[in-house]
């Protein structure tokens, strides 16, 4: 993989994990929203670990991006509603990012402030 789009995987997890560490824990409404907090930090941190040992083979960032579009849809199915779609929305994020095509991660990054709006906004 080359160093762009490494750098774009890896922003695009780090700009997630801060996000969620603080978007619905911090606004204390239901226990709903503290734990899909939860979840999805802990998702993007085990898709950023994933991205750190997969620097040089695009087809296992391909393979990260898309089991972590599982798993938030998996979270997702749990709750209804705005943060179901919210979290519907990160993952389809998730599923854009793909090694072949930098324009289009960046095309997805540029949508992640949208997206935590979106769950801050369930959340609240």
């Amino acid at each position: 993989m080359t160093p762009p789009r490494r750098r774009l995987a890896v922003a695009a997890a780090t700009l997630t994990i801060a996000a969620f560490t603080t978007a619905c824990g911090a606004i204390g409404q239901a226990v709903d929203c503290t734990q899909v907090s939860q979840e999805i930090t802990k998702i993007t941190t085990e898709y950023s670990s994933s991205l750190s040992s997969a620097a040089t083979d695009p087809a296992a960032i391909d393979k990260a991006s898309q089991e972590t579009a599982d798993k938030l849809k998996s979270l997702a199915s749990k709750y209804d509603g705005d943060l179901a779609s919210a979290v519907n929305d990160m993952a389809a994020l998730f599923e854009g990012i793909k090694s072949d095509n930098i324009a289009a991660a960046s095309d997805t990054m540029s949508k992640i402030p949208d997206i935590q709006a979106k769950i801050v906004s369930a959340c609240g």
